[in-house]
């Protein structure tokens, strides 16, 4: 059985060129911090894959720290001991958005009493004006603020208003980690005109390796305090030998990804896929919800819900018809559980717990879509049956 691959938010497929890219970067024997040919020769292919992953964002490459993945890169971020313009300086507080990765929503190295939820709208977009106001009763005899928010929700694809944070950070003398995930490769990023401090990014989510990642930082100077101290690897802001294979495909996957944005033929692509998927799904489902709808989206994705159809059973059905979505984030692995995006939205348990993501990516075919739609017609097909008989059963 031909199975339809539609969990990208998840993992993204490992590219080809990038699969090739790492097994040439296997051949170099050298550790990058060796003074050597071969050292060399390995610190050349890190620092290339630096300056591609800096491009993709619009940053400066001896500011991009790698890191094991995005949960690290945000644990990195989230210290209240930063420096600035290499000077000691002190982050009080951490205000997190309610729809956050759990990496973040764990808050980081920040104490428990240290951290303030932000409220989201109905539509799932960070409520400016709540931020707003903690930021205005936040004491800064005590230290900086510090935000934290997605820029792209990896559930529902809802995009944030990262540019108005990055306005409120500056006024209120705030830094601002923006997790940049599920926005990477999908709209364009240039961390400059965001106005935050940080960035992270994940290889996986770009048809790159799993386990490799990045904070970038915004300004020279600007930084956290370290997480793994040892040696003096990533300006002593990381420590521990480079994954230089998987550094080399982090690197080719930005740059695919950069030049794809660069034409949007990719993501307009997507983006109809997606949407043809979601008339589909109105014509079979007149009473499905799609979360975030009345909100900015990213093109790739469609987080819904079909009142009286359980997201776990759903999940399960498709995955017996060869087809793999998710039932909402990634990171609580085989957890399935009413999504606390949707509950942070204003949705009952009862409906979030129904809800199902669908995510395409560089792989994706129409012929899947068309398979996720036969599916799910066949799945509502049996449980209006199933409807019928218990209501004939209680009458």
């Amino acid at each position: 059985m031909q199975r339809a691959y539609l969990d990208h938010n998840a993992t993204s497929p490992l590219r080809p060129e990038v699969r090739e890219a790492i097994v040439a970067a296997w051949d170099i024997i050298g550790n990058a911090s060796s003074v050597h040919k071969e050292g060399r020769d390995a610190r050349a292919v890190v620092e290339r894959a630096r300056q591609q992953v800096a491009e993709l964002v619009g940053g400066v490459m001896r500011q991009v720290i790698f890191t094991s993945g995005a949960s690290e890169a945000n644990m990195l971020a989230l210290s209240p001991n930063m420096k600035v313009t290499y000077q000691l300086d002190r982050a009080s507080h951490l205000y997190m958005s309610a729809i956050e990765h759990p990496s973040v929503l764990s808050g980081g190295r920040f104490a428990l009493g240290d951290r303030t939820e932000i409220p989201v709208l109905a539509n799932g977009v960070v409520d400016l004006d709540a931020l707003r106001r903690l930021l205005e009763a936040h004491d800064q005899d005590a230290g900086r603020p510090m935000i934290a928010v997605m820029a792209v929700n990896s559930e529902t694809g809802v995009i944030q208003p990262m540019e108005e944070i990055g306005a409120l950070a500056k006024a209120y003398n705030a830094y601002f980690h923006l997790d940049a995930v599920q926005a990477a490769g999908r709209i364009p990023l240039d961390i400059g005109a965001i106005g935050c401090t940080s960035l992270s990014l994940s290889a996986h989510k770009l048809g790159g390796p799993k386990g490799v990642g990045a904070l970038v930082m915004a300004d020279e100077g600007t930084e956290p305090e370290p997480l793994i101290t040892g040696g003096p690897q990533e300006n002593r802001l990381r420590a521990g030998t480079e994954n230089v294979a998987g550094i080399v495909g982090f690197g080719v996957a930005c740059q695919m990804v950069h030049e794809a944005l660069a034409t949007g033929e990719v993501m307009d692509g997507l983006a109809r896929m997606r949407d043809a998927f979601e008339v589909r799904l109105r014509q079979m489902a007149p009473d499905a919800v799609i979360f975030g709808e009345g909100a900015p989206r990213v093109g790739n994705g469609c987080q819904f819900a079909i009142p009286g159809l359980k997201g776990e059973t759903t999940l399960i059905r498709l995955d017996l018809a060869g087809i793999a979505v998710s039932s909402g984030s990634a990171c609580s692995s085989g957890k399935i559980s009413a999504s606390h995006v949707l509950l942070a939205m204003g949705y009952e348990s009862s409906l979030a717990a129904c809800a199902i993501r669908v995510s395409l990516g560089w792989s994706s075919k129409e012929t899947e879509i068309h398979a996720l739609v036969s599916a799910l017609e066949q799945i509502c097909v049996k449980n209006s049956k199933n409807s019928l008989r218990g209501i004939e059963k209680a009458s």
